[in-house]
């Protein structure tokens, strides 16, 4: 008879202790006090998200290596990279087949060129 109420018990704590987590806890908006510059805030979004395929040589279909500041501000001047990460369509986004990036690091790219694309 103690056994059933154990588990019963053990149910209750289990799905008492879950909590519910959303995609805005973990893309909340980054501040940042400074000028937001490649070395210390875009760099670390390149390497995680695009560097798989942009390195050098660039691989899976990728046109241009993302692997230097020259690399990534000419992708923003000339390329569009930021509508590419911007995109909502799934052919055309970045990073290609991918999620698309959080909009939190899209507005830190943006800001990032609307403040003169800083190096550091």
């Amino acid at each position: 008879m103690k056994r059933p109420h154990l588990i019963y018990i053990l149910l209750i704590s289990v799905f008492y202790n879950c909590s519910y987590v959303n995609e805005d806890d973990l893309t909340e908006d980054i501040i940042i006090d400074d000028i937001v510059n490649y070395q210390d805030n875009i760099k670390s979004i390149i390497d995680n998200n695009c560097i798989f395929c942009h390195n050098n040589p660039p691989v899976n279909g990728a046109p241009m290596p993302l692997i230097t500041y020259d690399n990534v501000k000419d992708a923003i001047e000339n390329r569009g990279l930021i509508s590419r990460i911007s995109s909502t369509d799934v052919g055309f986004g970045m990073p290609f087949g991918g999620p698309r990036l959080p909009q939190n690091l899209i507005d830190l790219v943006i800001q990032w060129e609307t403040e003169g694309l800083t190096e550091n």
